[in-house]
Formats: structure tokens, C-alpha cells, sequence
């Protein structure tokens, strides 16, 4: 167990983050899972019956002290670091001509700055593993949206992967992003209902996550984009 892999993701408690989490602790890797809801990071520990292997830790992913503070809990508790996951992230579902600006910085802060942050704090155990740093994007960051505050920060996300890539490459740590589709997750309920038509599940998209985590050493997969079947953009 010691030698078994280990891995950080945001916003791990619920939807996307925690189909990956339970993927990755079936196939083997030690966990740790952050979010700001400390019973909702309770729930899922309770629902998987307290694994040994897996850590939850509250905090926000867009403050650097939060984010330094549970890689040194991943290290103490696991002994070593070999993937993060940036995961935490929302939508306010309005656009620039219209929407209330009060809520974008808080969303600029956890999409935008947040995988900043993870890089930032995780990069020296990363180098030691030779391990890897997975950003989850959207398709709203690869196609311009009519007003979507949301994709330019998907956006960024997607400058960021690439930005990272050209300068940790040298370090032997690979950079994946993952810019999903429309999936069926908890990010909807801000939005009032699901979009219509065919969506992906938390499950379909992990397992493309967990794929590029699983890619031989050495092999750097950067961008993979995933759509359900029926999604014309």
C-alpha cells in the first residue's frame, strides 16, 4: 500500500471529482479528496465506508493556503504525491451583456486561479514522482459561447494547460486536459434543470481521467476532448 499511487483532487466530493475518486480507489491509488463542504466530503467518505485510503480534507481551492495545506496532508498521510486533479469549479450560467456580476469573481477565483494554485503547490512532489497534472476544461473553452463569462474561464484553463506543459515538461511531469462535454453533474443546479439532449455521466468521463493517469511513463496525452454522442459543439 505505501507503494501504491497517489492522487489530490478538488472538488472531489460530489459529480465529476468523485466518480474519478472512486475509479482511482477501486483501481488501487491512495486519495485525497477537497471540497468546501465539509458534510458533503463527509457523506462520500460514508458512502464508500471510510477506506483506508482515502483522505478528505475541507478547503477552498481558489486560497493558496488551502491548497499548500492539503498537499502536505496528502504527504504526511501517503508518503508521496504522483497526480492532481483540478476539478473544483461552477458556472453562473449568465453572460456578460446580462448577467449579475456578482457572482464572477468568486467563479474567476475557483476556475481560473484554483488549478493555478494546485500547480503551484503540488509541482515539487510532482517532479519527485515524475507524476502529472490533469485540468478539467470544457468544450466551452476550445468553442466561444454568446456571452459565456463561464467558457472564458474555461478558456484560461485551457492557455494554462499548455502554459504548464511548456514548463514543467523539463521536469519529467505530464499535463493532461480534459475538457468535457455536457455532463450530468451537480453543476446544473444552479441552472434550474439539465440542458436537453443526450449528456455524459460522471462515470463515462472518469474513466477518460483515469485513462490518461494510466498512460505508460513517459507518454504525455494533453488534450482530450469528450462529448456524448448527439452534442453538435
Amino acid at each position: 500500500m505505501t507503494d501504491s499511487p497517489v492522487a489530490l483532487i478538488t472538488g472531489g466530493g460530489s459529480g465529476i471529482g468523485a466518480a474519478v475518486a472512486r475509479r482511482l480507489l477501486d483501481s488501487g491509488h491512495r486519495v485525497t479528496v477537497t471540497g468546501r463542504g465539509e458534510e458533503r466530503l463527509r457523506g462520500f467518505a460514508e458512502e464508500l465506508g471510510r477506506p483506508e485510503g482515502l483522505l478528505t480534507i475541507t478547503g477552498n481551492a481558489a486560497e493558496y493556503d488551502h491548497v499548500s495545506a492539503a498537499v502536505e496532508a496528502t504527504l504526511k498521510e501517503f508518503g508521496r504525491l504522483d497526480t492532481v486533479i483540478a476539478n473544483a469549479g461552477f458556472a453562473t450560467h449568465d453572460t456578460v451583456a446580462e448577467g449579475d456580476p456578482a457572482g464572477w469573481p468568486e467563479m474567476v477565483l475557483t476556475n481560473v486561479l484554483g488549478p493555478a494554485l494546485l500547480i503551484r503547490a503540488s509541482i515539487d512532489a510532482l517532479k519527485e514522482t515524475r507524476g502529472r497534472i490533469v485540468l478539467i476544461g470544457s468544450v466551452a473553452g476550445h468553442i466561444h459561447g454568446p456571452g459565456n463569462i463561464y467558457g472564458a474561464t474555461k478558456w484560461a484553463v485551457t492557455g494554462l494547460a499548455e502554459n504548464t506543459r511548456r514548463q514543467v515538461t523539463e521536469f519529467g511531469v505530464g499535463v493532461t486536459l480534459i475538457s468535457p462535454g455536457r455532463v450530468e453533474t451537480p453543476f446544473w443546479d444552479s441552472y434550474g434543470s439539465l440542458p436537453p439532449g443526450l449528456l455524459l455521466t460522471s462515470d463515462q468521463l472518469a474513466e477518460s481521467v483515469v485513462w490518461a493517469i494510466g498512460q505508460p511513463a513517459g507518454v504525455d496525452v494533453n488534450t482530450v476532448v469528450v462529448r456524448p454522442v448527439g452534442q453538435p459543439v
